[in-house]
């Protein structure tokens, strides 16, 4: 492998030319090539072997090309047939974790947002030093099993959509977990579950300001797990362990939700703490990000994670959500990043929102 290019490089491969979209054919992948299409853009799907099939099922969403790899080991090799397309790659959770923070973050094709961000997210240690930087509340979280009060949830590093997550009621519990990598425990918190889709945009002259641009809520959903559900999860982990199964919280689906309308105003501040600590931090979060708590019974909205990128919850709206019905008819975030290449293009600001 050569030398990297610099950042510039990188860039210069999209200035001067109305950019293409590139994305792993997974996750996220129809509604970034939707968006992509509507707003007038090209969408180049990155696949492991054959394209998938399932994409002709959804003519509005599939991508003008696809360029494929024997393995997501290989993908690097695209860079240059990537760079003279003019694309820009759109990260999404099994990009980067399939594909791993480090071997992403190298890539030298330029990425939608700051790519800095990899290293904040991937990590739960640095994670957490940023949301309780921020000023956010958050579950307690245990360096040791010893210290262990209450019910936990462990959690593995990384995007696994909850694969291998085990929750324990006590410390004595704790015994029947083998961890197979790096993890945290953490207090598990009884409320309600709402992951918020947000959008924030450097480049923004108007809405809810936030540093030198504004912040957007897209929508929010709810997940549907493997084989474990919500208030019943702490007994029904010991039923469905004596039963011969071994409980999981591996995302299968995601159910929309709305928030109270009262309680808005404290979502949007936690949001805006996160991505005002974001800009000392590393630069700043740019695009689509998700922050995932409990609402408990006393309205207090506890942090348990946030996610970076464009989430899979955003596929519920495609043609908009409640929320972002209400900034612009069929908004989805997937067509918010295509507008947002646009506007930085068109305003010569595309080094603001790329990396």
């Amino acid at each position: 492998m050569g030398p990297r290019l610099s950042t510039d490089e990188r860039l210069a491969s999209v200035v001067g030319r109305s950019p293409s979209i590139a994305t792993l054919c997974s996750h996220s992948s129809l509604q970034i090539f939707h968006g992509a299409r509507i707003e007038g853009l090209g969408a180049i799907g990155l696949c492991v072997g054959e394209p998938p099939r399932f994409y002709d099922a959804f003519p509005l969403a599939r991508p003008d090309r696809f360029l494929s790899v024997p393995r997501v080991r290989d993908l690097p090799t695209l860079e240059s047939p990537l760079r003279d397309a003019g694309a820009v790659i759109v990260p999404h959770g099994s990009f980067v974790e399939y594909l791993g923070p480090e071997a992403f973050g190298a890539l030298d094709v330029p990425v939608f947002g700051n790519r800095a961000v990899l290293g904040w997210e991937s990590d739960r240690e640095k994670e957490r030093e940023w949301l309780e930087a921020a000023g956010v509340p958050m579950p307690n979280r245990y360096a040791d099993a010893s210290e262990v009060d209450g019910p936990v949830i462990v959690k593995y590093y990384g995007a696994k959509g909850g694969k291998g997550f085990f929750l324990a009621k006590n410390r004595e519990a704790l015994a029947d977990f083998h961890p197979t990598g790096p993890y945290v425990i953490q207090e598990y918190v009884l409320g309600t579950r709402y992951y918020m889709h947000f959008f924030y945009s450097p480049i923004s002259d108007g809405g809810y300001r936030v540093g030198t641009g504004s912040l957007e809520l897209l929508g929010m959903d709810r997940r549907d797990e493997a084989n474990i559900d919500e208030l019943y999860k702490l007994g029904a982990q010991e039923e469905l362990l004596r039963a011969g199964l071994r409980p999981t919280f591996v995302v299968t689906g995601n159910v929309p939700v709305i928030l109270r309308e009262s309680l808005l105003p404290k979502a949007f501040e936690v949001a805006a703490r996160i991505v005002e600590k974001s800009i000392e931090l590393f630069g700043g979060m740019v695009g689509p990000f998700c922050v995932e708590g409990i609402m408990t019974e006393e309205l207090e909205y506890k942090v348990f994670e946030i996610s970076t990128r464009i989430v899979a919850g955003t596929n519920l709206f495609v043609s908009g959500s409640p929320y972002s019905d209400l900034i612009a008819p069929d908004l989805s975030t997937g067509r918010r990043i295509a507008q947002e290449l646009k506007h930085a293009r068109a305003a010569g600001r595309l080094a603001e929102v790329l990396s």
